[in-house]
C-alpha cells in the first residue's frame, strides 16, 4: 500500500485552482460545442480526440490534438490514444511536489486541470440489443483511466462525467477568476468514481448475463440518481431512488405527468402494482382490460373485465375500505370514464401504459393525484434480477417469472373443476404470485373477493380473508359475500385441511395450490369429502 506523501498539503475544501487546460473527450456531443467555446473564452486550452476534436474544430475553436501532446497517433480503431505517460502525467501530477513538477518538465508533459469524458455508452449498446461483439466495443477504456487518474488528483483538477458538471466548472472559472473550488473538485472526483463503478457493474453483470452465470465471484450493483426522496419509508429515514439503467417499463421508466413527488411508499407500492397488472398482459395487444389496486405492497383489488371501468369497479368492490389512498394500476389506455370513477376515491398515485387526452385533462382537476405513463406493459417473463439487503450481505434472486402452462395444472380430486371455476383459479393463482406469504386469494367471475396476505399461518390468511369479503358485502348491500361460489389459490401447499376447509366454510368450490406436503393425501380426501375441486400445480410462488 503506497503511504502518504509527508511533503504534500492537507486537502483543502476551499482552495481554488486555476484552469488553463482541458482535455475533452466525449460520446454525447450535445453540449459541447457550447462549453467548449465559453472554455475558450475563459482562456483555457482545449485538447481533445477524433470525433470530439473534429467537431470543436468545425466550430471554429483553436483545438489541439492529443496526438500532438503524446506524439503518438491514434491507432487500434481508436482503442489506443489516450493511454500514454504524457496524458495520464498531465491528469495525476502533483503541482505541490517538486519531484512531480520537474518529471512533467523533464519529459514535456503539459498540466490537465479539467477533463471532461463522458464513456462509450455501453449501456446503450446493450439496452439496444446489440450484439456481443457490439457491445464489447462499446467497453470504454481510456475514459474510465482517464477519469479515476483526475478524479484520485482532484486536489488540482476537476473532472466531469456528464455536461451538467461541465456547466458548474464555467461557472465557478467565471465567478472565481479562472479557478474551481477545492469543494467543487472533491464533489465532482465523488461523483466520477460513482460513475466508473456503475459503468464497471453494468459490464459486469453483461458478461454474467451472457455467461449464464447467476452466481459470479463478485456481484455488483449501480445506479443513477432519478430523485432525492423527502424521507423513507418513515419521516426519520433519509432515502433516494435510483434508476439501475434497465429498460424494464415501470415506475423508473415512466414520465410523470401530474402530482406531487413521489414518495418511497408510493414508489414501492407503485411498482408492486405495475407488476401484478403485468401478468395479464397489454391490453393494447389484445388482452382483456386489468385494473390492480394496492396498499402497502399488497392487492386490495384486482379485476379483468372487458372495459376497465367494469374492471375498476370490481376490484374496488373487493376491499373498498383499504384502497382509500392507494395505488391503481392499468394495463392499457386509460380513458376518461376510468378516470372519473377513480377520482371518486382518494388514491395516491395511478399508473398505465398510456392515457387519452380526455383522462389527462380530467386529472388534472386532482393536482395531488400522481399520473405515471409507462409507455409499456413490463414482460413478466423477462427475466431480471432482484436483490435485497441482509446485515453484512446482499441476497439476489431471479424475478419470479414462474408459469404454469395449460397442460401442467393436474386436477387431483374426484371432481374437475368446472371451465368457469377453472378461469378464476388460473386467475386467482397470478394474483397471490402478488401477495405477500402466507397468502390466500379468493376470485368469484375474474375479481378478487377476499384477500389474505403476509399472515403466519395459512388459515388465518383464509379466514383474514373471507371477512373482508363479508365486510365487503355489508358495504355494498349484497346478499352474501362473493367469496361464496369463488375459487380460492394458495401460494404454498396446505400443510393440514384447516385453511383449505376455512375456505370452503367461506364459499369457495375450486382450490388451487402448489401440492408438495407429507400430507397431500389427507388435504385431497378432505377436499373430496367437501365435494371442492382441487388441482396442483407443482410451483409456490412464496413473497417473503
Amino acid at each position: 500500500m503506497p503511504a502518504p506523501n509527508p511533503d504534500l498539503p492537507a486537502f483543502d475544501p476551499q482552495r481554488h485552482r486555476p484552469v488553463r487546460r482541458a482535455l475533452l473527450s466525449v460520446s454525447d456531443k450535445s453540449k459541447l460545442v457550447e462549453q467548449a467555446r465559453a472554455l475558450s473564452e475563459l482562456g483555457v486550452e482545449l485538447l481533445s480526440t477524433g470525433g470530439t476534436r473534429r467537431a470543436i474544430a468545425d466550430a471554429g475553436l483553436d483545438v489541439r490534438d492529443v496526438s500532438d501532446v503524446t506524439g503518438f497517433p491514434e491507432m487500434m480503431d481508436g482503442r489506443v490514444k489516450t493511454l500514454h505517460p504524457a496524458v495520464h502525467g498531465g491528469l495525476l501530477g502533483e503541482r505541490d511536489l517538486p519531484s512531480h513538477v520537474e518529471a512533467m518538465s523533464a519529459h514535456d508533459i503539459p498540466e490537465i486541470d479539467l477533463l471532461v469524458v463522458n464513456l462509450y455508452p455501453f449501456e446503450q449498446a446493450v439496452a439496444d440489443g446489440g450484439s456481443y461483439e457490439t457491445c464489447v466495443e462499446n467497453i470504454d477504456i481510456g475514459g474510465p483511466a482517464m477519469i479515476r487518474a483526475g478524479a484520485k488528483n482532484h486536489a488540482h483538477v476537476a473532472v466531469c462525467v456528464d455536461a451538467d458538471d461541465v456547466d458548474a466548472v464555467i461557472k465557478e472559472l467565471r465567478d472565481h477568476d479562472g479557478k474551481t473550488s477545492g469543494q467543487l473538485r472533491q464533489r465532482l472526483a465523488h461523483k466520477a468514481f460513482a460513475r466508473t463503478a456503475h459503468y464497471d457493474a453494468a459490464i459486469s453483470n453483461w458478461f454474467a448475463q451472457a455467461r449464464h452465470d447467476m452466481s459470479p465471484d463478485y456481484r455488483v450493483q449501480g445506479g443513477s440518481l432519478k430523485q432525492r426522496l423527502r424521507y423513507g419509508e418513515n419521516p426519520h429515514q433519509t432515502a433516494s431512488f435510483y434508476s439501475d439503467g434497465t429498460d424494464r417499463p415501470g415506475v423508473a421508466t415512466a414520465e410523470q405527468l401530474q402530482g406531487k413527488a413521489l414518495s418511497y411508499n408510493n414508489i414501492n407500492d407503485t411498482d408492486a402494482a405495475y407488476e401484478l397488472v403485468a401478468e395479464f398482459g397489454d391490453a393494447r395487444s389484445g388482452a382483456k382490460p386489468a385494473v390492480a389496486i394496492i396498499k402497502h405492497a399488497n392487492p386490495c383489488g384486482v379485476a379483468v373485465a372487458d372495459d376497465f371501468q367494469t374492471a375498476y369497479k370490481n376490484a374496488l368492490a373487493c376491499d373498498p375500505v383499504s384502497a382509500f389512498g392507494g395505488i391503481v394500476a392499468l394495463n392499457g389506455v386509460l380513458d376518461e370514464d376510468t378516470a372519473k370513477l377513480i377520482t371518486k376515491v382518494f388514491t395516491e398515485v395511478v399508473i398505465a401504459p398510456e392515457a387519452t387526452d380526455a383522462a389527462i385533462q380530467h386529472f388534472k382537476k386532482k393536482k395531488n393525484l400522481r399520473l405515471l405513463i409507462a409507455g409499456d406493459v413490463p414482460d413478466v417473463s423477462a427475466r431480471s434480477l432482484t436483490y435485497r439487503n441482509v446485515a453484512g450481505g446482499i441476497l439476489v434472486q431471479d424475478r419470479d417469472t414462474g408459469h404454469v402452462g395449460e397442460g401442467e395444472f393436474k386436477v387431483v380430486t374426484k371432481r374437475a373443476p368446472t371451465d368457469a371455476e377453472m378461469h378464476d383459479l388460473k386467475m386467482a393463482w397470478r394474483v397471490a404470485k402478488h401477495v405477500k406469504s402466507n397468502a390466500i386469494v379468493y376470485v368469484k367471475d375474474g375479481a378478487t373477493a377476499g384477500i389474505g396476505a403476509g399472515q403466519m399461518s395459512r388459515i388465518d390468511a383464509a379466514r383474514i380473508a373471507a371477512r373482508k369479503a363479508e365486510d365487503a358485502a355489508e358495504t355494498a348491500g349484497w346478499s352474501e359475500p362473493r367469496t361464496t361460489g369463488s375459487a380460492v389459490s394458495s401460494d404454498a401447499f396446505f400443510p393440514f385441511p384447516d385453511g383449505m376447509l376455512a375456505a370452503a366454510r367461506a364459499g369457495a368450490t375450486a382450490v388451487i395450490q402448489p401440492g408438495g406436503s407429507i400430507r397431500d393425501q389427507e388435504v385431497i380426501d378432505a377436499a373430496d369429502a367437501a365435494g371442492l375441486a382441487m388441482v396442483f400445480t407443482g410451483m409456490r410462488h412464496f413473497r417473503h
